[in-house]
């Protein structure tokens, strides 16, 4: 009897795991892995050939999905909107006979802690059609020292457009936290900066564009670990900082003064509750940046302080407000929360006597509800709980975040 092979590899039934039979043919399991293979290739090679295809959202339209999550920052969402809609513009743009070539333009964004840069940016990521990640400065090291490279940022990108190199060539990176990679003090030191100065010219190359040999699962490289290419040239950098500090040095290029008899600020109209609205390059240099970093990020925007209208807004206003979610939570138990103007107010009062922002709002809203939140699910007879005044002035007071000192 005739045993039945393979026609493609003549391997016998018997030393494969699968074979499939036709009319007149038969095709085992590994021929077809191979097969598949072969397609995947054929058809990526046809894809990369053509213009990626967007649906382009114009930027009032990006400002107006941003207007539901995030309050205020107009100068902010503006700079982010249009840089977004030129990336998707410079992905699209045709080689013609004029040979005008536009470049990329990455952005610095400088605001207080609590301002809501990175929540911006968050917010943006979910309705980009291109890969966007979010990485973070503060876990980067010069090479051949203790920490990420910089080339791992690449590999978030690289995750977050499932592996496909072409992909992530025309994505979006917002590095956060690029104050802590600041230069520590003007003078040059013995030791190297590797955490610091270090980082700053190892991002030179990326920021700019080049050719970056990206370790797949990231970490550190190893010369037997196979690597991907990615060209940066089309990857659109944002950078986002608190800058802690940097006011001071604002003021002293107004020649403001925090205290003293002089009040030259009033003569230059300065506005001393919001200096980073006049924040330069100049600063960022003063502050620790190199130059080199800060020709290679032009576009440079600042997030306004967050006051109380703004903070109360932030409470109630957005989609995901926090007066919202709590809601949503003691419904889940059968319970309708809600929340008096008065309770509002406080709330908002004791964030701005903190100054910890938008993230200082949830702490004490923690602070109020976590009691109500531990008997509430025992107590089956409770349908309704109405936050006063009275009622978030003792829990806050009993919390132990009550005995934090105002600086």
């Amino acid at each position: 009897m005739a045993q039945t092979t393979c026609s493609f590899c003549g391997r016998n039934k018997k030393d494969v795991d699968l074979l499939v039979s036709g009319i007149s043919a038969h095709i085992c399991n590994l021929c077809i892995e191979q097969a598949f293979e072969i397609v995947g290739e054929d058809k990526k090679n046809k894809k990369s050939g053509s213009k990626p295809a967007f649906n382009l959202k114009k930027p009032k339209e990006l400002t107006e999905y941003l207007d539901h999550y995030v309050i205020g920052q107009e100068d902010a969402k503006k700079v982010l909107t249009v840089a977004v809609y030129n990336h998707y513009k410079r992905l699209q743009q045709k080689q013609e006979v004029d040979e005008v070539t536009i470049e990329k333009s990455n952005i610095i964004m400088v605001g207080d802690t609590g301002t809501g840069k990175t929540y911006l940016a968050k917010t943006l990521a979910k309705i980009l059609e291109v890969p966007f990640c979010i990485a973070d400065a503060t876990v980067l090291t010069e090479a051949g020292y203790v920490g990420e490279d910089v080339e791992s940022i690449l590999t978030r990108l690289l995750q977050a457009a499932d592996y496909k190199v072409e992909d992530a060539e025309r994505g979006i990176v917002y590095i956060d936290e690029l104050d802590k990679i600041a230069r520590k003090s003007d003078n040059p030191s013995i030791t190297r900066d590797v955490s610091g100065e270090g980082v700053q010219q190892a991002l030179l190359k990326l920021l700019e564009g080049t050719v970056v040999n990206v370790p797949p699962q990231g970490g550190r490289k190893h010369p037997d670990q196979k690597m991907i290419a990615v060209n940066t040239e089309n990857i659109l950098f944002i950078c986002g900082g608190a800058f802690d500090g940097i006011a001071r040095h604002i003021g002293k290029r107004l020649h403001t003064q925090p205290m003293g008899f002089n009040s030259s600020t009033a003569s230059l109209g300065a506005d001393r509750d919001n200096l980073l609205q006049y924040v330069t390059a100049q600063d960022l240099k003063a502050f620790g940046l190199i130059p080199e970093l800060i020709g290679r990020l032009p576009v440079l925007t600042h997030l306004d302080p967050l006051h109380k209208d703004t903070l109360k807004r932030i409470l109630t206003e957005p989609k995901n407000a926090l007066v919202k979610q709590y809601a949503k939570l003691m419904a889940m138990e059968g319970v309708s929360l809600s929340f008096e103007e008065g309770a509002l107010d406080f709330i908002v009062d004791k964030a701005v006597e903190y100054n910890l922002g938008a993230r200082g709002l949830r702490s004490i809203c923690e602070a109020i509800v976590t009691d109500a939140m531990y008997d509430i699910p025992s107590d089956s007879s409770i349908t309704n709980l109405v936050i006063d005044e009275a009622y978030a002035r003792s829990k806050f007071d009993t919390s132990k975040f009550k005995q934090l000192q105002v600086a």
